[in-house]
């Protein structure tokens, strides 16, 4: 099935370097100097100029001939800039500065283990690596793994106190100051330019790197002005906001890729300011809203969780909030709808669906009667944004029908340039001009998507597909509302060697540990029992647990449940 977007075609996008969008626009001239930026955890405070200042003198430092103090980057070597740290003013202005110099970067979690450290450098043969002084610690024990090639003397401080006369970001800066060095222009690049590569957040194996253009970062912020221009009408938010700008807190990892393009990459489209916390701390984020009157929340699915069921939520004023925009996993309706409960019922709560092949976004959920459309369906995932075209696609490669689950497969000027050094990574996911998403929809004839499950987590059971996101569902679903959060994942038990049986690990909620774990699991396991085919039953058991394990993006790691459990498995069968 083919569907093409909606929304009006996108302009011919311009070959430029992607500041030359994000700044220096028309628009822009007539902009009262404001406050884009807050640090929360300093209090310092910058305006939009002063970030355009920053910038230019961190792109010249870059650029600067080692003699001057710089490193000579210029996007003309084969350099990789490799970017570890938690979110700060300065992981801002690196990201920009390295994109006027057009010198591509590697985004690396600066949750990474260092396992995961010395795969991240391996993957992406970073040349130089700029990182947190609290973090400089784990990254000299990695380099020490004879296949990571980055020599110490090519690491530099981002943000903190450098010690034993290591070069850091701010202090290259200072010298470009005092020798007074000219500034560096904004270097020309072109759609095909690798600006940046971004892990991927899947769920089996080791992460890939996703390369990102100019071209995919231009085209996704023309898609993300489109669907402002279309939503603003049907939207209350404006009339709201009255003569105010949006005020968000920069929670969101900016090493990943809805962080970054939020809180930097689309930060200049409109006036907005962005309160910017190092990392996630639910009694701090509280505490922000009232403390700066913040307009809209981005989040993600597990932290929309810890909102709702945290102890402080319902004594913190939430009036001034009016947007709350979930994006990079799947956000169920009951999540939603609790959400939406904590807010003004003039509030929005919206969801969209989005990959990091995708540069950010793909879906998004349209407001009632948008682009003639009418009332979109409740339990819709969305419609695809301007300039992408999508299809449902069976196992067997032919397109599905209206209505029928299958691969979601994407084209358009957003998908990206494919996978760094990864042929065999390319040859599965990037067929013929088409993004394979490895997520299961369904689509109806109106050009509403519906998500079904994440493709690699389906299970086989008899032969027959199951979705853990639809046991979730029916679990969620208990009259009594028994869990806060469910995760379903398959485990050794079934027939042959190689099937899985599904199997439910719960975190209970108020109502649930009231009734008692035992209970609980009874109730569910006669509830499920009803709701569902027989084949689907959760044959690998119920198992309660303090939290759900997920990635900083939202997504459960399924992995690490399933590991567990069959490590206990084993040890329980050794002692037989």
């Amino acid at each position: 099935m083919l569907v093409k977007s909606p929304f009006p075609p996108l302009p011919p996008l311009p070959e430029v370097n992607v500041l030359n969008i994000m700044f220096g626009r028309p628009d822009q001239a007539e902009w009262p100097d404001y406050t884009i930026q807050i640090e929360e955890r300093t209090g310092r405070k910058r305006t939009y100029k002063e970030l355009i200042g920053r910038m230019e003198l961190g792109a010249t430092a870059l650029a600067a001939k080692v003699s001057d103090g710089g490193l000579a980057l210029n996007g003309d070597t084969d350099e990789m800039v490799g970017l570890l740290g938690y979110n700060s003013l300065e992981y801002i202005d690196i990201v920009l500065s390295l994109l006027r110099v057009t010198t591509p970067f590697a985004l690396i979690s600066s949750h990474s283990t260092r396992f995961e450290l010395v795969h991240a450098l391996k993957l992406t043969k970073a040349t130089r690596l700029f990182v947190d002084a609290k973090l400089l610690k784990n990254v000299l024990s990695a380099i020490e793994d004879p296949d990571v090639h980055l020599t110490a003397d090519k690491i530099y401080i981002l943000h903190g106190q450098p010690t034993g006369g290591r070069l850091s970001f701010n202090g290259m800066i200072e010298k470009v100051k005092r020798r007074k060095l000219p500034i560096q222009p904004i270097r020309p690049a072109k759609k095909d330019t690798l600006a940046y590569l971004v892990m991927s957040s899947g769920t089996s194996g080791l992460p890939k790197a996703v390369m990102i253009s100019h071209g995919n970062i231009i085209c996704s912020i023309l898609q993300g002005i489109f669907v402002g221009q279309h939503l603003e009408p049907y939207s209350s938010i404006k009339a709201q906001m009255k003569d105010r700008h949006p005020i968000t807190v920069g929670v969101l990892p900016m090493f990943h890729s809805y962080g970054l393009h939020v809180y930097i990459l689309r930060a200049t489209l409109a006036p907005a300011t962005y309160v910017i916390l190092e990392k996630w701390s639910p009694t701090q984020y509280l505490k922000a809203i009232p403390k700066y009157k913040v307009t809209h929340l981005t989040l993600v699915p597990s932290l929309v969780h810890t909102l709702v069921n945290h102890p402080d939520i319902k004594s913190t004023d939430l009036s001034s909030v009016l947007s709350v925009n979930s994006g990079a996993a799947y956000l169920p309706p009951e999540l939603a709808s609790r959400m939406g409960a904590l807010l003004k019922k003039t509030s929005e709560v919206v969801q969209g669906y989005g990959l990091s092949e995708a540069t950010i976004s793909a879906l998004t959920r349209p407001l009632d009667k948008m682009l003639g459309t009418g009332v979109p369906p409740s339990d819709t995932t969305g419609i695809l944004i301007p300039g992408l075209d999508g299809r449902i696609v069976r196992d067997d490669g032919t397109d599905a029908e209206p209505g029928e689950v299958g691969e979601l497969w994407l084209q358009g000027c957003n998908v990206a340039l494919g996978y760094w050094n990864n042929p065999e990574a390319n040859a599965k996911t990037f067929v013929d001009g088409w993004l394979r998403t490895g997520d299961q929809f369904r689509a109806d004839e109106k050009g509403y998507f519906f998500f079904a499950d994440r493709g690699k987590d389906t299970l086989k059971v008899s032969g027959a597909q199951v979705s853990p996101k639809e046991i979730e569902d029916v679990l969620f679903a208990h009259p009594e509302k028994l869990i806060s959060d469910v995760s379903v994942a398959g485990v050794s038990g079934g027939r042959t060697d190689d099937e899985k049986v599904p199997r439910a690990w719960i975190v209970l909620s108020r109502a649930g540990k009231k009734k008692g774990a035992a209970a609980t699991i009874k109730a569910l396991g006669e509830w499920h029992q009803q709701s569902l085919s027989k084949y689907k039953w959760l044959r690998g058991g119920i198992e309660v647990v303090k939290d759900i394990p997920k990635t900083p993006t939202g997504k459960t790691m399924r992995r690490v449940l399933q590991d567990r459990y069959e490590q206990r498995m084993k040890k329980a069968r050794a002692k037989l």
